[in-house]
């Protein structure tokens, strides 16, 4: 890191046309997606294995969220921010940094002998996380010639896309039979071997500009004081909105207040300075402007489908842990051979506005599918309609992100990717609590409905009360038992129902929601193609 050069030329232009990495790109994208796919693992992985976590360094279930929320809240605010800490480190030597980070990170959150202490290593496996992301997506475009981008996004999205559908499954199964302190052992080996390959084949550009602070680079204390603020802040909104109650809680208002505070406050303060520590200026770009609203809402259905199915098939139908990530599997399999097909498309011109929009409708099906589910589904029924769904994925990650970068300047590409995938994340955030707080009031307001029918003088309720009761008493109960056991059980049918409904409603607003998106896809313009 002791290399500070700055490279700037007039023969830039050149540099930027002419300029190839030396190893292949196919290898460059396998040794940068090793860490990365580690990293977004791991933002989903520990959820399953909070019971355990709590249990074993003596913590409620409510103090263990923070494992959770303290790993995002630190990776948050390190994502929009890459692009500056390219200046002053280098691409690769940042990427090594990030990688070294998380790792040791991972091994001391294994060893946590107490609950403080694993949300501190988490915070700081949440600061090396953050950069791997943007940088890996950065080091991508640039390694792969234009008209290969499609598959190199692709590349990408098998990492950040299938990483969270299996995460939780994968969890369960080192958590069931091993411990929960392998789901953060296991980044060690993967690091390792990820520092040894990026430091053999990755290499910064030639056009890629280095600053240090005897150069002119200033750190913008204020707008990273501001922005680290309205992310964390905000963070902890979206994660603990639900269970204090939202509004009713002053905990939640006054963080709703300093994170609006603190996110307008680094707009005004960012837009006026000649070094910003984020460049907001790249939204003046319409294609990427669109493109990250897109991301952002692409991060809403993702990860909040993602929570929301495998609940439900344990809470109302019984299944397990391991059967859950079975319905899910399918679909991720899917995802994962369907995105080299994208990539290969998009490399044959054709428009990426046309493969958004398809994408957004094989969505759309997914969710009306998933919205006539009933607690009678059988587990063919749960797959295929899942998998409807996430087909549409890669229709949607990779030309999303090819038209992100199709108008952005190269020495740009840094600052971009953090961006893009700040929005996928916080979308991500905004979708879980959404989908989750929607759910529990549409349960509510359906199991009013439903009690309101359970009176004597409806004729269904009291027939099947009359048969249960039945049932009962020829199982041996007593009519006095009978008679209440009858009304328990048929109570637990009624709010198992209400929470049905209630999950049928959540995936029919996704539906519409998918589609309201289609119109605001021709608003972008058509990506460049080179010759």
């Amino acid at each position: 890191m002791a290399e500070t050069d700055v490279q700037t030329s007039a023969a830039a232009p050149l540099s930027h046309a002419a300029w190839r990495p030396a190893a292949s790109p196919m290898l460059i994208a396998g040794t940068v997606m090793l860490a990365t796919f580690m990293e977004v693992l791991d933002t989903s992985i520990a959820n399953v294995a909070l019971p355990h976590i709590a249990g074993n360094l003596s913590a409620s279930i409510d103090e263990s969220t923070w494992v959770l929320t303290s790993y995002l809240i630190s990776n948050a605010i390190v994502l929009p921010i890459t692009g500056w800490l390219h200046t002053l480190f280098g691409r690769k030597h940042f990427y090594m940094v990030s990688v070294t980070i998380f790792t040791i990170s991972s091994l001391l959150c294994g060893l946590a002998p107490s609950l403080p202490l694993l949300i501190l290593f988490r915070v700081l496996q949440g600061l090396g996380g953050g950069g791997l992301q943007p940088t890996s997506q950065a080091i991508l475009v640039e390694s792969f010639e234009r008209r290969q981008q499609g598959m190199a996004m692709a590349v990408y999205g098998m990492g950040v896309v299938v990483a969270p559908i299996i995460g939780p499954t994968m969890g369960g199964w080192i958590t069931d039979n091993f411990s929960w302190r392998w789901i953060f052992f296991i980044n060690v080996p993967i690091g390792i071997l990820s520092l040894v390959m990026t430091s053999t084949l990755i290499e910064d550009p030639p056009y890629l500009i280095r600053k240090t602070f005897k150069q002119g680079l200033k750190i913008d204390f204020i707008g990273l004081g501001l922005l680290s603020l309205g992310l964390g802040f905000g963070q902890v909104v979206m994660d603990k909105g639900q269970l204090d109650d939202w509004f009713g809680s002053p905990f939640i208002v006054w963080s709703v207040i300093i994170s609006a505070a603190g996110l307008i406050g680094a707009v005004f303060w960012e837009l006026r300075q000649e070094q910003p520590v984020v460049n907001l200026r790249l939204f003046k770009n319409l294609n990427f402007a669109m493109a990250t609203f897109m991301m952002f809402a692409l991060g809403v259905v993702l990860y909040g489908t993602t929570v929301l199915l495998p609940v439900m098939v344990q809470s109302l139908m019984g299944y397990t842990a391991q059967w859950a990530g079975l319905v899910l599997s399918p679909g991720a399999i899917l995802t994962l051979f369907a995105m080299p097909l994208v990539g290969r498309l998009l490399s044959t011109r054709l428009e990426p506005r046309w493969l958004v929009i398809t994408g957004l409708i094989i969505l759309a099906t997914g969710m009306y599918r998933l919205s006539q589910l009933s607690l009678e589904a059988g587990f063919v029924t749960l797959v295929f309609a899942w998998a409807i769904s996430r087909a549409g994925l890669p229709f949607l990650f990779v030309p999303i992100n090819v038209t992100a970068f199709s108008h952005v300047e190269r020495e740009k590409t840094s600052s971009a990717t953090g961006l893009l995938n700040l929005m996928r994340n916080l979308g991500g955030s905004v979708g879980i609590s959404v989908v989750t707080t929607l759910q529990i009031r549409f349960a509510q307001a359906h199991q009013n409905v439903l009690a309101g029918r359970m009176t004597p003088l409806d004729p269904s309720y009291t027939s099947r009360l009359q048969h249960v009761e039945t049932a009962l008493r020829a199982a041996g109960s007593n009519p006095v038992q009978a008679a209440a056991q009858a009304q328990g059980i048929l109570y637990y049918e009624l709010q198992k129902q209400s929470a049905m409904l209630a999950y049928v409603d959540v995936f029919r607003l996704l539906c519409w929601f998918c589609i309201g998106m289609i119109p605001l896809v021709l608003l972008m313009k058509k990506a460049k193609h080179s010759s």
